[in-house]
């Protein structure tokens, strides 16, 4: 628990752009936001470092920029993770309830769930999290079976893992700028911490976070996080689905028009209603069938979202999704989004709208992220932390924060 007053950051290397929010924690218990830094992503590739020296530069200047607007120097940050090298797998155990009496014991908890996340990495792997699902005793759904009668206890895990090197890079970049990094957190569960409520995941809800160049993806069941995952895909590929759609050598042009009039749904029925590309008449200035700038983005739209459903297999079930899809992220401004995630995974769909105690300069669907970094790793979710809390990365954040390495 925080004792005294800390200023924290929340920092998402992201494709497109680097942000960094700062907040004030008092007392351990009252936040605060007080700075936003943000940055045009250089050497940043789907959630990956490819130029190291670009992406410090960038995330620095972030950094400096959400200092400066805190007034304030940030000693810690949480750090999102994402990318197409994290993986995820489950793994379950069980055992039988060691007391005469059959009370289940701290011990009993204790080798269930070690059990449960003994199963060993390739070498150059490391875990980022283990997400525990609720446990079992004798077949029912309990939150906490310490002291309960039973003769089989079960509990599984959804162990979520990375290339140790992609990692390390991260931590590189923040090492530059002399804060120490407190957690590696996902990008899905920070997106999906701030943008459910509680009853939303005891319900059932999935939570798409649509980026720049990645999807990511937390499906959570009975209060805990089932599965997360990613997808290589974003908003950027819509941009140059209509670039190369549109023969237009200008990315700007087609994030233009992708924003203006992209939809993820068609609904022209006119196939002779044409959109100028600037409208001023210009040099350069020419015309483009409105149905076709649907069609396009429209395909990508939807292949986006059975690429994430057949991810997510038998796991998605719309029963016991009943709280729906939650849309957030940059590319969840695309018109007509929650349309065709209502259609594809056949439950209800809305976009995520951020806490009451957000101001409006950050309730952009981009900040969501950043804004779940400090809402989950600081605990502010009413789940229990044993089921939320990412796995310890202090062996990996020592090696590259001491000792000169």
């Amino acid at each position: 628990m925080l004792s005294r007053t800390k200023f924290i950051g929340a920092v998402e290397i992201g494709t497109s752009k680097i942000t960094v929010i700062v907040g004030q924690v008092a007392r351990g218990r009252s936040l605060s936001l007080i700075g936003l830094g943000e940055c045009p992503s250089r050497g940043v590739s789907k959630g990956t470092v490819v130029d190291f020296k670009a992406a410090t530069e960038c995330v620095h200047a972030a950094l400096e920029e959400a200092e400066r607007s805190a007034g304030a120097r940030v000693g810690e940050v949480f750090l999102a993770q994402s990318g197409a090298h994290l993986e995820g797998f489950q793994n379950e155990a069980e055992v039988r309830v060691s007391s005469a009496d059959n009370m289940v014991s701290a011990l009993d908890i204790e080798n269930v769930c070690g059990l449960a996340k003994s199963k060993q990495l390739p070498e150059g792997r490391m875990v980022v999290h283990h997400l525990r699902r609720p446990f079992r005793l004798d077949g029912r759904l309990v939150p906490d079976p310490e002291h309960l009668d039973g003769r089989r206890l079960e509990v599984g895990y959804w162990t979520v893992h990375g290339q140790e090197s992609r990692i390390a890079d991260h931590l590189h970049v923040i090492r530059g700028f002399n804060v120490r990094v407190t957690e590696l957190i996902l990008s899905s569960l920070a997106s999906g911490s701030v943008m459910t409520s509680a009853d939303d995941r005891r319900h059932g809800v999935l939570v798409l976070d649509l980026g720049a160049g990645t999807t990511d993806f937390v499906l959570y069941r009975d209060g805990c996080a089932l599965l997360t995952g990613i997808v290589p895909v974003g908003g950027l590929h819509f941009t140059n689905d209509l670039s190369l759609g549109l023969r237009l050598n200008d990315q700007d042009q087609a994030e233009k028009l992708k924003l203006r009039h992209g939809r993820a749904v068609v609904t022209t029925k006119d196939r002779t209603e044409k959109l100028w590309l600037n409208g001023d008449l210009g040099i350069g200035d020419r015309q483009f069938p409105r149905l076709t700038i649907e069609q396009i983005t429209a395909a990508r739209a939807r292949e986006l979202l059975e690429v994430v459903r057949k991810k997510l297999g038998g796991n998605f079930d719309p029963e016991h999704t009943a709280a729906g899809v939650v849309l957030t992220g940059g590319a969840s401004k695309l018109a007509g989004i929650e349309d065709l995630a209502a259609q594809v995974f056949d439950v209800p769909a809305r976009l995520g709208e951020p806490p009451g105690w957000v101001g409006d300069h950050l309730r952009a669907p981009g900040h969501s992220t950043a804004l779940g970094l400090l809402h989950y790793g600081l605990g502010a979710s009413a789940e229990g932390s044993a089921a939320r809390r990412p796995a310890t990365v202090g062996g990996l954040l020592r090696k590259f924060f001491t000792a000169g390495n």
